[in-house]
């Protein structure tokens, strides 16, 4: 790697933790770095997932109470996330190079717009907060869902997952943000695991990434205090745009 490229995915890595900590949606930052980086789009999912599963991890830590109780509702989500997880992820390295290229512009572009519409979504899923539970049947096939797209490319889960756990969950917002963390962590650490196992992980770029990220995780805890996360919401946002266009016109025109 050239100091260019370590100074890119360092600096990327700094500003998906903060991100990450503030408002969530580092990968619309993260994922283009590693294209930027040269890696293979594959290769790039791949590594980005890696780099930024600790951010996760440590969401999940910060406010593990409000988790319990461990029981076998808890554990049935989160075997779900496990097998979603893995199967996005072998689903994505099944595909060939020139397969995954094309709804790279389109799967950075639906992340953006989750992220852009979240509040909306969020109020959607309040207004779902009385009316009938569904069926635990029908919850874990949408989560199943949810985690095969997680695993295979990963941005925006953290929205799908709490608008999933609100409808389900008319009580306790926070308990529901925890539930979306220790949920999305599973799901990551089962993608991160198969990708490690296939060995699709490019890791001077990866840990590169990664030491970045440890350092803006950090960052993001003081700042959360004092930076508004309006502000680094519109950020992603503006950044997902601006990569759904790039990349739109590099692998579409």
């Amino acid at each position: 790697m050239t100091p260019a490229i370590v100074l890119l995915l360092f600096v990327s890595g700094i500003a998906g933790g903060v991100i990450n900590a503030l408002a969530g949606g580092a990968t619309l930052l993260t994922f283009p770095a590693m294209l930027a980086a040269g890696l293979p789009p594959v290769t790039a999912n791949a590594s980005n997932a890696v780099a930024i599963v600790p951010g996760h991890l440590l969401a999940v830590l910060a406010d593990r109470r409000k988790v319990l109780p461990l029981d076998a509702k808890l554990w049935s989500s989160v075997l779900v996330c496990l097998v979603g997880g893995a199967v996005g992820a072998l689903l994505l390295l099944a595909l060939p190079e020139r397969l995954f290229v094309l709804p790279v512009p389109a799967l950075i572009g639906i992340a953006t717009l989750l992220f852009l519409f979240s509040p909306r979504i969020a109020a959607w899923a309040e207004a779902r907060r009385g009316d009938a539970e569904p069926s635990r049947g029908l919850g874990l096939s949408v989560l199943g869902l949810s985690s095969i797209y997680g695993g295979f490319f990963g941005a925006g889960l953290g929205v799908i997952l709490t608008a999933v756990l609100s409808i389900a969950d008319p009580n306790d917002i926070r308990r529901v943000k925890a539930l979306k963390n220790l949920l999305a962590t599973s799901v990551s650490m089962a993608a991160v695991i198969i990708f490690i196992v296939q060995r699709a992980v490019h890791w001077p770029e990866t840990l590169t990434m990664l030491s970045g990220a440890l350092v803006g995780g950090y960052l993001g805890g003081y700042l959360v205090r004092v930076l508004p996360a309006t502000i680094v919401r519109w950020f992603v946002i503006l950044t997902g745009s601006v990569m759904t266009v790039v990349y739109a016109v590099k692998y579409w025109s």
